[in-house]
């Protein structure tokens, strides 16, 4: 974790395009929820599809909007800074979800090459567990 750190230290938000930021911001959420996944000890087919429904746009949209009202205006700043980038969007999501999930992805990322890892465990963490209780099955 050191050299990671020292290389987000030497980075500068500013001269990062929107999408690369929320690149990290993906890869972050995606190994938060597989790890969180491993305390319901499923199968691993089952975490395969439970983490796919989580990280997918659709399901971090929905998040997005339980979570906004936690968010500073700072933080909300840099969801709409990702989520008015423009990009491909997804077959499997509305336009909308697409770019809200992006917004939410650039949003997690930024709060990583900050080394903000509080903030950004407890944004994690509250998208997570919005998710795990509207899907209870």
């Amino acid at each position: 974790m050191k050299k990671l750190k020292k290389i987000c230290e030497e980075l500068d938000l500013r001269n990062l395009q929107t999408l690369s930021i929320a690149y990290v911001g993906d890869a972050y959420f995606h190994l938060f929820v597989r790890t969180n996944l491993l305390k319901f000890k499923y199968k691993v087919h089952d975490l395969h599809e439970m983490s796919s429904k989580i990280v997918s746009a659709v399901g971090q949209s929905q998040a997005y909007k339980k979570i906004e009202k936690i968010l500073t205006e700072e933080e909300r700043a840099i969801f709409n800074r990702g989520k008015n980038t423009k990009s491909h969007t997804s077959h499997s999501a509305s336009n909308i979800e697409y770019h809200n999930s992006t917004g939410f992805e650039t949003l997690l990322g930024t709060l990583f090459i900050k080394n903000d890892f509080d903030r950004l465990e407890e944004i994690a963490e509250a998208a997570f567990d919005v998710f795990m209780k509207e899907n209870r099955e």
